[in-house]
C-alpha cells in the first residue's frame, strides 16, 4: 500500500503528520509513505522519511501511483486514478468563512477557486472535528461526500498520556522558568495584509507594554500564521519568543497556560486542554463585515472574554483566576460544542475508517 501526505505547502504537520505517526506505532499496516515536501521544508522531515519535492513531476507521480491520499489542505492539480482513496482532514473547526464563503477576494480571486474546487472534486472523505464544524464545512466546499465527525487526530497528543512531560520538557526548551505563566499569542491573518518585501505587517498587541506590565511574571509566545511566519523576523523585546516556526503547534499548546487569539481555529484546539482562552478583537466588525465574516457569532459563542485594546488583554492575563471563574459556564458550553469528539483516539478513528474500508455515514 502506498500512502502519500500533504500539510501546509508541504511541511511535516498538522492531521497528516498525526496520522503517519499513528500508522508507525500501530504497526499494523505495511505501507511505503511518500510526503510531498515544500520549498525549505525538507530538512524538518525526520530522518529516514521519504519525500517528494512539492510541485514537480516526482510529486505528481507520487500522488498518481497513490491508494491513499491523506492532505489538510488543497493540492496541485493530479490525475486520481481509480481505487485511491482522498482523505481530507482540513485543518481547522472554522469560524472565519472559508472557499467561497468568505467576503473578501484577491484579484486572481476566481483563478485561484477555481482550482481549489477542481480539487474538491476529487476528494472521498472530509473529516469534520465536531457536529458543529461538519455543517459549515460541508457546505463551504459544497462537498457531496461523507463527512465523518471524528475529532482531530492532531488534538490526540493532547490528551496523551505523557502529556504533563511533554509539557514539562518543552517549557525547559524553551526557557520558561518554574512558575513562569506562558502566554501562547497566535493570531489569525488578514486577508488584506501584505508582507514579504517591504513589509506592511502591524500586530495589534503591544509587545512592550507585555513587558512592561508582566515582564518576570510572564512569558509571550508568538505564533504567527503559517501563511506570515516571518512578518516579525528579528523581534527582540524582553520576555517575547518568536515561535512561528516551530515545528509542532502542540508543543506550544501543552507549554502555555492561556491562549490568546482572535478568529483563528487554535481556540478550538486549545480548548481541549481546558485552560483559559482571552479573545483580541480589535478589529471584530471589520473582520466580520468586510474580510471574511463567521459561521458562528462570537459574541454567543466565546469560550472568555472579548476584549478591544491591549490593556484590556493585559488586564486579563493578570487575573487570569477571575477569567477562569466568570467563564466557566460558557467554556464548558464551547467544549461540548466543539471538543465532544475529542478523547485520544481520533487518530485510530480515521485509520479504521480509510483502511477498513468501513462504512462512512454522512
Amino acid at each position: 500500500m502506498k500512502i502519500v501526505y500533504y500539510s501546509f505547502g508541504g511541511r511535516y504537520s498538522d492531521n497528516p503528520r498525526a496520522l503517519h505517526q499513528r500508522l508507525l506505532t500501530r504497526g499494523d499496516v505495511d505501507a511505503e509513505h511518500v510526503w510531498l515536501a515544500g520549498p525549505g521544508h525538507a530538512a524538518a522531515f525526520p530522518a529516514g522519511t521519504a519525500t517528494a519535492a512539492l510541485r514537480t513531476p516526482e510529486a505528481t507521480a507520487a500522488l498518481e501511483s497513490a491508494d491513499l491520499v491523506i492532505a489538510d489542505n488543497h493540492l496541485p492539480a493530479w490525475e486520481k486514478r481509480p481505487g485511491t482513496t482522498y482523505l481530507q482532514t482540513w485543518h481547522g473547526t472554522p469560524l472565519k468563512r472559508i472557499h467561497r464563503d468568505a467576503l473578501f477576494t484577491q484579484p486572481d480571486g476566481e483563478d485561484v477557486m477555481s482550482a481549489l474546487d477542481d480539487d474538491i472534486t476529487r476528494w472521498d472523505v472530509l473529516l469534520a472535528p465536531s457536529v458543529a464544524a461538519a455543517v459549515p464545512l460541508r457546505a463551504a466546499f459544497g462537498f457531496p461526500g461523507p463527512v465523518p465527525v471524528t475529532g482531530y487526530p492532531r488534538n490526540d497528543a493532547l490528551l496523551a498520556p505523557g502529556a504533563v512531560e511533554r509539557r514539562a520538557a518543552v517549557r525547559a526548551a524553551l526557557g520558561i522558568a518554574e512558575g513562569t505563566t506562558a502566554v501562547l499569542y497566535a493570531p489569525t491573518w488578514r486577508d488584506d495584509d501584505r508582507f514579504g518585501d517591504g513589509p506592511d505587517f502591524r500586530l495589534q498587541l503591544d509587545l512592550q507594554r507585555f513587558a512592561q506590565r508582566l515582564g518576570g511574571e510572564a512569558v509571550l509566545l508568538l505564533r504567527l500564521h503559517y501563511l506570515v511566519p516571518d512578518a516579525l523576523r528579528g523581534l527582540d523585546v524582553p520576555g517575547v519568543l518568536d515561535v512561528s516556526r516551530h515545528p509542532d503547534i502542540n508543543d506550544l499548546y501543552l507549554a502555555a497556560d492561556v491562549l490568546v487569539t482572535d478568529y483563528s481555529s487554535a481556540m478550538f484546539d486549545f480548548a481541549v486542554t481546558g485552560k483559559p482562552i482571552v479573545s483580541f478583537v480589535y478589529d471584530l466588525e471589520r473582520y466580520r463585515d468586510v474580510l471574511r465574516g463567521f459561521y458562528f457569532d462570537p459574541h454567543e459563542i466565546a469560550a472568555g472574554p472579548l476584549l478591544e485594546t491591549s490593556e484590556e488583554v493585559l488586564d486579563a492575563l493578570a487575573g487570569l483566576e477571575d477569567v477562569r471563574i466568570r467563564f466557566k459556564e460558557r467554556y464548558e458550553a464551547f467544549q461540548e460544542m466543539f471538543c465532544h469528539a475529542e478523547d485520544g483516539h481520533a487518530a485510530d478513528r480515521v485509520l479504521d475508517l480509510v483502511l477498513d474500508h468501513r462504512e462512512v455515514r454522512p
